[in-house]
């Protein structure tokens, strides 16, 4: 690792912006879902492609973004990743087709594969283990979770005032100062021992099975599970999710080295951010619909229906981060995946005839105060007990189920 005399805390700065535009990107469509179906003539089947194009190729991708990051240097990823981000945001913006538009989704999406995985460990290779690490840690994570609700406001409020390409535009100047900034700032760090070659067939292997599964559980609505589509369409994705497993066990140079699961703390991390992200995007998802939909809010109104969820992430992270290091990072999470899992039963109660405040805001705000507290201990989790070697593959594995697990439980939901 390149030492480095710049303030830490200006780099989590810096590198909390970035990740601020990814995460905001993830769930800033939702609110203007109804605005792009009208004006590009998507069917309700097709719709959801607007948000997994992009969870789907970041997801896939995040792990080669993270076994680049480890060979190639974390601060040249993120930059590049950052160029590559901005560049799809453009492209986003002046699509005049659906196709168009879910392309380059699925570009951004690969950009956000560069930026997370990076941006992660240049945070753990920057702080040392304990209190410093737990505190920039939980900045982390407030952004990462109080970003999605904060995508919702600035959705809102661009396409209702503007129209819903600007959700998009807003991220070029973003993306621009960035990239300069970090280039003066950021320091470079990699694994200097690491052997230099990438598994690109387990990253395509990967990601193209996890696609076609999700796919495969979306078109099963309309042609039927039982249909010679679909059942074709998953054998397929199991070919390739079997491939990419035996490919990793053959390659010189692992995509994903699978003695890493080795590591009890850091799968069981994995998995249980697997099953937060599927309830999370979908419960942005739905409940962006319902708001506009049901109860006939405006997009601003709905992303501004969000607000106390961002408000309890916020309290919640901080409490997680200042506690985490003396209480025990396992009561905390266990304590807050109860309050979550109350806040989403909760939501499915919510009735057609319902209300804001009646229905969706006692929810929204308990599923804040338990999430808040499931992230930084799990973050804290996946990433502690590592050689800094190891970084950019744990950071990569943690994003990687975040996203892969808000896709798949979209697409099942």
């Amino acid at each position: 690792m390149t030492r480095h005399s710049t303030n830490p805390w200006l780099i989590l700065v810096l590198i909390c912006f970035a990740q601020f535009m990814v995460v905001l990107d993830a769930t800033v469509v939702n609110v203007a879902l109804p605005s792009i179906q009208k004006d590009l003539g998507l069917s309700e089947a097709n719709l959801q492609w607007i948000v997994n194009a992009y969870t789907l190729v970041f997801g896939g991708f995040l792990l080669l973004g993270g076994r680049a990051g480890d060979l190639l240097g974390r601060k040249r990823l993120f930059l590049f990743g950052l160029v590559v981000f901005t560049t799809a945001s453009l492209l986003d913006g002046l699509s005049s087709s659906s196709g168009m538009l879910i392309g380059a989704r699925g570009l951004q999406g690969l950009g956000a594969a560069f930026i997370s995985p990076a941006a992660l460990a240049i945070i753990t290779t920057t702080f040392a283990e304990g209190a410093e690490r737990a505190k920039a840690l939980g900045v982390w994570a407030a952004i990462a979770i109080g970003g999605s609700a904060v995508g919702l406001i600035v959705g809102g409020a661009l396409t209702q005032f503007i129209s819903w390409p600007w959700i998009f535009f807003i991220n070029v100047p973003v993306g621009i100062a960035v990239f300069l900034l970090s280039l003066r700032f950021v320091p470079e760090s990699r694994d200097e021992a690491a052997h230099r070659s990438f598994d690109v067939a387990g990253a395509f292997t990967v990601t193209g099975g996890l696609m076609t599964l999700v796919y495969a559980i979306v078109e099963a609505q309309e042609k039927g599970w039982t249909s010679a589509q679909t059942i074709g369409t998953f054998v397929l994705s199991a070919v390739l999710l079997v491939s990419f497993v035996v490919i990793e066990l053959r390659a010189k140079a692992p995509l994903v080295r699978l003695s890493i699961f080795r590591t009890r703390s850091l799968t069981a991390a994995n998995i249980t951010m697997f099953l937060v992200g599927a309830g999370l995007f979908a419960m942005f998802f739905f409940n962006s619909l319902y708001l506009q939909r049901v109860l006939g809010y405006g997009p601003l109104d709905a992303g501004l229906a969000f607000l106390p969820f961002t408000g309890g992430i916020i309290l919640s992270a901080g409490f997680a981060s200042k506690y985490a290091p003396s209480l025990g990072v396992r009561p905390i999470a266990i304590g807050g995946m109860i309050v979550t899992a109350a806040g989403m039963l909760l939501l499915t109660q919510i009735p057609v005839d319902g209300t804001y405040v009646t229905n969706v805001l006692p929810a929204l705000v308990l599923t804040s105060l338990g999430l808040g507290c499931v992230f930084v201990p799990l973050t804290l989790v996946a990433t502690t007990g590592l050689v800094n070697e190891d970084q950019g593959l744990a950071s990569g594995l943690f994003n990687t189920s975040q996203q892969i697990g808000g896709a798949l439980g979209l697409a099942i939901l």
